[in-house]
């Protein structure tokens, strides 16, 4: 009896809750919030709206966001003109494989700046961390002279290795959640004889996917869509990833922005459900990294 009336006071105060109208400073909030959306939105809307579209529509003003003639043929044209599929398997390979060695190496360094005491630990983690303020066009010789060297130019390991062993964002990332984590839980491990492995994949591991899901989104994002490093690494058509196949459609003067436009919405496409799978834990660990320092 008194858990139905329990009950129905918990939908009853739910209920006035709902019916409560909204304050000026709501309404103005979600308001704002809209308008917000609408502007990431439409640059999503006009890339799709423009591969639909004939030539002619492109550039018309006024602009036209409903092509008058969907021009799915851009989508065929794009397959015939670049060799998409090996494209995209290239970028699909590279991407999937850096992301999977970042993610492991990271965590592992992750777990020892984190959870492991020992000498020189933040003066070692200090001096990681300082790599972070080197340019990446400071280092871009030095890297194309050794995969020179290794004579790996126009192979798979010039695009897979120097991003496979992590970095120091990710670690940095990686690191913030573990020491959220209670330390009694490695104390207690300790105790039932687990070695520092044993702890780090049985036991905190498993507690730290959303922040894994995070680095897995943010890593694939930036290698799916690198277009620097390809382009200094790879000659041949057969290794060219997407992002180099798309500039194809780029000449000295002018270029076809509706097969571009295509050829970027399919690009798009893994990046979009890796995010999909991957959101509630993505949204997770980018709120929970945060709270400790």
């Amino acid at each position: 009896m008194l858990t139905a009336v329990s009950k129905n006071g918990a939908s009853a105060v739910r209920t006035a809750a709902r019916r409560k109208p909204l304050s000026p400073k709501a309404v103005l909030s979600h308001l704002i919030l809209i308008l917000s959306s609408v502007g990431f939105v439409f640059p999503f809307y006009w890339m799709i709206v423009t591969s639909l579209k004939a030539p002619d529509e492109i550039f018309s003003w006024p602009p036209i966001f409903v092509p008058q003639t969907w021009q799915w043929g851009n989508y065929a044209e794009v397959a015939n003109a670049i060799p998409i599929v090996r494209m995209f398997f290239n970028s699909l390979f590279v991407s999937v494989t850096v992301t999977l060695g970042t993610v492991f190496f990271c965590a592992l360094a992750a777990y020892a700046f984190g959870r492991i005491r020992f000498p020189g630990r933040e003066a070692i983690f200090r001096m990681y961390l300082a790599t972070m303020m080197v340019p990446g066009m400071v280092t871009m010789i030095p890297m194309f002279i050794i995969m020179r060297d290794f004579g790996w130019i126009d192979t798979y390991w010039a695009l897979i290795v120097p991003g496979f062993f992590g970095n120091a964002f990710g670690t940095f990332l990686l690191r913030q959640f573990f020491m959220t984590l209670p330390v009694q839980l490695d104390e207690a491990a300790r105790i039932d004889g687990a070695s520092y492995f044993g702890i780090f994949f049985r036991i905190l591991l498993p507690l730290v996917k959303p922040a894994l899901a995070s680095l897995f989104i943010f890593t694939f994002m930036g290698v799916w869509n690198d277009f620097l490093w390809p382009l200094i690494m790879i000659q041949s058509d057969d290794l060219q990833t997407l992002s180099l196949g798309l500039s194809s459609f780029q000449g000295m003067y002018a270029a076809r922005y509706n097969l571009l436009m295509a050829g970027a919405v399919l690009s798009v496409v893994p990046v979009l459900i890796a995010y999909v799978f991957g959101q509630r834990y993505f949204i997770e660990g980018i709120t929970l990294t945060g709270l400790k320092g």
